[in-house]
């Protein structure tokens, strides 16, 4: 059951995106960048998600990166709930976020975004290839508006 509701919510994604912010699901180049490369150096970023004062947050909210570099974010959930950490383009995000408010549950298996209980820690490499302000965000319903968003300014 649940692999059949993510499913759907993969495909009712995929449907309401436009081509390169698809272009992640086949491991290809987007406007943001690309799938790092696991075996090759990267520039760790460490990068936790919490709740404080009613606010959802990102520490750091502001990262600088140089065109072409390679970035593993090291992430963990400080917070008491889930959270989740998406990398792209302002207007992939919000058209990704209208799809989760439709499917708040939806699992991700993208190398730009990872989703973590409470606690948990996870990690992307991603190499960001293309000069730009981009950004990382918590597209769970909520989230984003109550301030769970950062921006990547690249060089």
């Amino acid at each position: 059951m649940m692999f059949r509701r993510s499913l759907v919510g993969v495909l009712a994604l995929a449907a309401g995106l436009p081509a390169a912010a698809r272009a992640h699901t086949d491991h290809g180049e987007t406007d943001y960048g690309k799938p790092g490369d696991p075996k090759k150096p990267a520039r760790i970023v460490q990068v936790v998600m919490r709740e404080a004062d009613g606010r959802m947050l990102f520490v750091p909210d502001r990262l600088k990166v140089r065109k072409g570099e390679q970035i593993r974010f090291l992430l963990r959930n400080n917070g008491e709930i889930d959270h989740e950490f998406v990398i792209g383009t302002v207007e992939d995000n919000r058209k990704h976020m209208k799809a989760m408010e439709s499917h708040p549950d939806m699992e991700h298996d993208d190398p730009n975004a990872k989703r973590l209980k409470p606690k948990a820690t996870g990690e992307i490499v991603w190499q960001f290839t293309k000069a730009g302000t981009f950004e990382f965000a918590c597209l769970i319903p909520g989230h984003y508006p109550a301030g769970m968003v950062g921006t990547i300014t690249v060089e």
